[in-house]
């Protein structure tokens, strides 16, 4: 075995916090840092234990630790010592006592193998006090073991028995004297402290000494056997009985410990040896001559050490079994952490591919749907963008389940009872799962309501249901269970994705090949299935789990290879009322004459939704961001209904938009779209109350049903509003325009979107010939881009603002900062940033026009 380690422990002065005198002060003061002990708060429990206890026994006690066995001992055997003390105390116990090197080093090395050993009347030839002198000694050594079972150091019991011997051999140099005079032996052995006794060849006691009667109170000369056994303790007199007669009987030495009775009735121990006397010539026993040592403190001594082994042992066992179940938790819990974490990681990919996947497939359905138009009487062409569409719904429905999983698609939920909503599900499972498969459902009286998006479980459920039917291979019984549970911290703390509280539980079990334990860590995740190809996306179950996890509910699967599956949704309970749905299916898809204003960063998005509404009969205008949304409200034009990409570039949020411009037409009604809503309009994964969501992809008739709509209740609460202001400007009128870009290909196009809006425009590459033009003719309006080569935009508007002081100043510009303008210039000059399309060019124009008074 070796030696372990030093562990941390407290400070020095709390180390022997009930212990004083001399030794504790040395041992405390001592410098343990120059040896291989180490600083004495960094001491183990066990060095400290130890030390502790032994410092206040009576008795000579020494500890001998670490592989040189480093010399710690208590006052008693610090008188032992003599002038050796202090000298050897933290030395390695070979250097404190050289003439007894050979000896301490056996030592050492048997009680390293864990052996105890005991030696008595050992002779040893020590210096003390000057000289040397021949001294006996019984030592009893014992291992000190660490909590892991490691013998960390030894235990030394030291008594001087030089005394003891040589009173005995006094007693012996007597009993031949007694042969010649019995009182010459009474007499001595009167004046020994111990209890003396003899016995003759047979075994027979023939005399006790006077400390014997002292002791135990009986006479001297009661010396029978059976008062000796009497004073014995009665667990002790069977083995003292048995053991004096083999001494008897052998003729060998005798000694044994047992329980003597004082004379007021306490017990204590002793140590009784026996040594035959034998005849000179014969060699036979012809007595027995005996002694009684009190031994209660070595005994109590060694009890305690046997019982803090015991102890130390049992706490050690304890405490690696407590660190074997935190263990187990901790990589449970790390475990589990990681899964979270992919599947937080994995949750955060997929929303974003949605969001994208989202705004392509507006892109695609918008087109599909305008060039349906297109082909009428092209009945080969009109099913090849039937089927077109059919495969954009499919990809809706892949990226809707991409954002389940990711829990960040908008839920809509209202209070449902679970019972009479599965019962109005049981003619779609039939027709999904077949007539081989046998539907069972099972619902608790009295049960809960929860607040959960219908569609959502109404999809959650035939996922299982269908999974649960490929499974048994199209045929078995599928059950279906709902029930009141309540989840408790106990369970939380299994499950921690669960919290405690009450829940209405649905369940689906099936009789089909069950999962494997690796199956079951991954059947959550996108994509993973185990299908064969092409027959399964892998996205149901993850679909289920993220729906629930968004709705505060937890999930959990139980299976087993050929017993089949159980999945349970734990969806939290809902004290309110039911909400019954009272709405009905969608009626024809009309347009209407409304003014409505798109805002989509998405040119293609944006374009085809343009067209869509244009085609239904909208005025429609048109921005990238909230900022040019904003430049067309502020400029005066009334708007119906501000249809608003939720996730939009720059520094304006959508959300802010809505704000900004209801507050400046307040009867303006508001409808969101988004293909990954975020934490913007949607909050612990339902829609805000109060706001209109159209999620992408969203068909031509969606959209027309959803405009409808939201106008109708927009309608409804403007009629408790008082008259609406008549407003601020009139129809645009046209304008005279001279526009100066230096770009050919800008200044062609913005010339183009200019006189389609009726608007009369001349047109200059440059400052120099802009102001040629001015001098010819003077226009109401410039628009210049503030990069022109030679003279900037800046420098023109101001000398155009001399020649034309009521002129509207319109400047152009890729970068996102005005001009530096004189403040009268400053005060009416209009941003317009690149790149722009006709509704920003024509609302920034009009309000040019505004501030200029025109």
């Amino acid at each position: 075995m070796t030696f372990a380690a030093v562990v941390a422990s407290p400070e020095p002065k709390a180390i022997f916090a009930h212990g004083e005198g001399e030794m504790v002060d040395l041992i405390r003061d001592f410098d343990w840092s120059a040896t291989p002990l180490g600083p004495i708060e960094d001491w183990s429990g066990t060095l400290r234990s130890t030390v502790s206890f032994m410092i206040q026994a009576p008795l000579p006690l020494a500890l001998l630790w670490g592989e040189q066995g480093i010399l710690i001992y208590n006052e008693a055997y610090a008188r032992f010592a003599a002038d050796r003390h202090p000298g050897i105390l933290g030395r390695p116990v070979a250097e404190a006592w050289p003439e007894a090197a050979a000896f301490i080093g056996e030592v050492l090395r048997r009680c390293r193998d864990g052996g105890h050993l005991s030696y008595a009347e050992q002779p040893f030839m020590l210096k003390r006090g000057g000289t040397v002198e021949q001294i006996w000694l019984d030592l009893h050594f014992s291992p000190v073991r660490n909590r892991r079972n490691e013998v960390v150091g030894i235990l030394e019991v030291l008594l001087d028995t030089t005394e003891r011997l040589q009173l005995e051999r006094q007693r012996q140099s007597a009993d031949r004297a007694l042969r010649d005079s019995e009182a010459q032996l009474q007499a001595l052995t009167a004046a020994l402290p111990q209890l003396i006794w003899t016995a003759d060849a047979t075994g027979r006691y023939d005399y006790f000494n006077e400390r014997w009667r002292e002791f135990t109170g009986l006479q001297a000369e009661t010396t029978d056997v059976a008062a000796w056994l009497g004073v014995v303790h009665p667990e002790d007199r069977e083995v003292a009985d048995l053991s004096w007669r083999h001494a008897v009987e052998t003729g060998q030495g005798y000694q044994t410990e047992y329980r003597l009775r004082r004379a007021d009735g306490t017990w204590r121990w002793f140590l009784r040896r026996a040594l035959p006397v034998r005849d000179e010539v014969t060699g036979e026993v012809i007595r027995w001559l005996g002694t009684c040592t009190d031994i209660e403190h070595t005994v109590r001594a060694r009890d305690m050490l046997r019982q803090s082994a015991i102890d130390l042992e049992a706490r050690v066992r304890e405490r690696t079994r407590e660190l074997e179940a935190e263990q187990r938790e901790r990589q449970r819990a790390e475990t589990q952490l990681r899964q979270a974490q992919k599947m937080e990681a994995l949750g955060n990919l997929t929303g974003g591919v949605a969001h994208d996947f989202n705004n392509l497939l507006q892109v695609i359905h918008g087109n599909l749907e305008l060039l349906a138009r297109d082909l009428s009487g092209q009945p080969e062409a009109a099913r090849r963008v039937e089927h077109a569409l059919g495969a954009v719904d499919r990809g809706a429905r892949l990226a809707a389940q991409l954002l389940a999983f990711a829990r960040r698609q908008p839920l809509q939920p209202r209070v449902v009872n679970i019972a009479r909503f599965l019962h109005g599900l049981d003619d779609m499972l039939s027709r999904s799962l077949g007539e081989q498969v046998e539907i069972e459902t099972m619902i608790a009286s009295g049960l809960w309501n929860t607040l959960v998006d219908p569609g959502q479980v109404e999809n959650a459920l035939l996922n299982l249901a269908i999974n649960a039917r490929d499974a048994m291979e199209g045929h078995g019984r599928l059950t279906i269970e709902a029930s009141n549970v309540t989840l408790d911290a106990a369970y939380a703390r299994m499950h921690p994705e669960a919290e405690p509280g009450e829940y209405v539980m649905l369940a689906v079990t099936d009789t089909g090949s069950g999962m494997s334990a690796e199956v079951m860590e991954k059947v959550f995740e996108p994509f993973f299935t185990t299908k064969p190809e092409g027959k399964g996306t892998g996205l149901g179950l993850s679909m289920v789990y993220g729906f629930v996890r968004q709705s505060g509910g937890h999930v959990r699967i139980e299976s087993e290879p050929g017993h089949g599956t159980t999945i349970r949704l734990y969806l939290p309970r809902c004290e309110r009322a039911e909400e019954r749905d009272d709405r009905r299916g969608g009626g024809p898809a009309l347009g209407g004459k409304e003014t409505v204003l798109v805002v989509e960063d998405d040119l293609a998005v944006r374009e085809v939704v343009v067209d869509t509404l244009t085609s239904l009969g909208y005025t429609v205008l048109r921005a990238r961001d909230a900022e040019g949304a904003m430049a067309i409200i502020e400029s005066g034009m009334t708007v119906d209904l501000l249809f608003t990409d939720v996730v939009m570039p720059g520094p304006m949020r959508s959300t802010e938009l809505v704000e900004r411009a209801r507050s400046m037409q307040p009867r303006m009604a508001v409808l969101f779209t988004s293909g990954y809503a975020e934490n913007t309009i949607v909050h612990g994964g339902r829609v805000d109350a109060g706001v209109e969501l159209l999620t992408k992809p969203y068909s031509q008739k969606a959209l027309a049903r959803k405009l409808r709509h939201v106008l109708a209740n927009q309608a409804q609460r403007n009629a408790a509003l008082p008259p609406a202001a008549p407003p601020a400007l009139a129809a645009p009128a046209m304008r005279s325009v001279l526009l100066v870009e230096d770009d050919p290909l800008i200044r062609e196009g913005t010339r183009d979107l200019l006189a389609k809006a009726g608007h009369r425009v001349r047109m200059a590459a440059d400052a120099q010939g802009a102001l040629a033009l001015l001098e010819r003719e003077p226009c109401d309006v410039l628009i210049t881009d503030i990069g022109l080569p030679g003279m900037t935009g800046a420098e023109l508007a101001a000398r155009v603002h001399a020649m034309v002081p009521d002129i509207a100043l319109v400047f152009a510009s890729g970068y996102h900062h005005a001009p530096d303008l004189p403040e009268a210039l400053a005060r009416r000059a209009v941003m317009l940033h690149k790149p722009y399309d006709s509704a920003q060019l024509l609302n920034c124009l009009e309000r040019a026009v505004l501030l200029s008074g025109g």
